[in-house]
């Protein structure tokens, strides 16, 4: 399998965008804005149609397109999280003018369908040093921005008080965003950014409460599900994609079962000690 050139490319450029989106992921979980994720990649689909259009590579497209929504999302805070059917008319126009594009350059439409649902098979080494380029200044804004992200997203009114520039974080963040759903859509296709964006944050959030933990666990989980799924599709001659998206699916389900567990013995526990000394139900004390 790694005696290929297009094998071991896939397999580097799964790998740095799972890391980038699975750091990423988990603050986008943890600040509960993966509308978001899925809004960008929308965005994005037209950008990087348009970009086709006019003859340059729809990564920069992509890229530039989930930029400029990403920071404008930013910008609007909290007038934008009311506007529910503002932004649905937005994304259905974007998806709408993604579709123009390709009805006027037909010839493209296997770029389409990369566009749509990924073709990590079909990185060149151009757009993998793009891609490396493009994660390491993220991750790199990322760690500049990680304490005072922590703090706005859990207890955004105190870091306000505390003097923490909660909006310009949060315009900082979800650039970061955009640049990791651009590079995501590269590798599953922007109809499944949730699998790499979202699904391993979610599982690790349920495995541990811990942000430390949790963080690694969803870059830990996004990398193996990449590369677990680039194994699969291998073995069995089915799409990337498919394989990742299952894999996504399957750890988010599995992750529930140590949380059932932890209710279950927290449940035992609370009943021994109802039921007193010996097993019988424990004395009420009196008014």
């Amino acid at each position: 399998m790694l005696a290929y050139d297009f094998m071991r490319t896939a397999f580097a450029a799964s790998g740095v965008v799972a890391l980038l989106a699975g750091l990423v992921g988990y603050f986008l979980v943890l600040r509960n804005q993966t509308f978001a994720g899925h809004a960008l990649a929308h965005v994005g689909f037209t950008g990087a149609t348009g970009a086709i259009m006019v003859g340059i590579a729809p990564l920069w497209g992509l890229v530039g397109f989930t930029l400029a929504a990403g920071l404008a999302m930013g910008a609007l805070g909290e007038r934008l999280s009311a506007r529910d059917v503002a932004i649905g008319m937005t994304l259905s126009l974007a998806l709408g003018f993604g579709l123009l594009f390709l009805h006027f350059y037909t010839a493209f439409a296997t770029q389409a369908t990369a566009l749509l649902f990924g073709n990590v098979l079909g990185v060149d080494p151009e757009s993998l040093l793009s891609l490396v380029v493009l994660s390491a200044l993220s991750l790199a804004v990322l760690a500049a921005v990680s304490r005072p992200l922590l703090f706005a997203s859990l207890q955004p009114e105190l870091a306000e008080a505390r003097g923490v520039p909660v909006r310009r974080v949060s315009v900082i963040f979800l650039g970061i965003v955009a640049v990791a759903v651009s590079e995501a859509s590269q590798i599953v296709g922007v109809l499944l950014v949730f699998t790499l964006m979202v699904g391993p944050a979610a599982a690790a959030r349920n495995l541990s409460p811990r942000f430390g933990v949790g963080v690694a666990l969803s870059a830990a989980l996004a990398l193996a599900e990449a590369w677990g799924g680039l194994v699969l599709a291998w073995q069995t001659d089915w799409p990337v994609s498919f394989w990742i998206t299952a894999l996504s699916a399957a750890a988010y389900g599995l992750s529930f079962a140590p949380m059932a567990a932890r209710a279950s013995r927290a449940l035992s526990r609370r009943r021994a000690a109802s039921a007193g000394p010996g097993g019988a139900p424990a004395p009420r004390a009196s008014a």
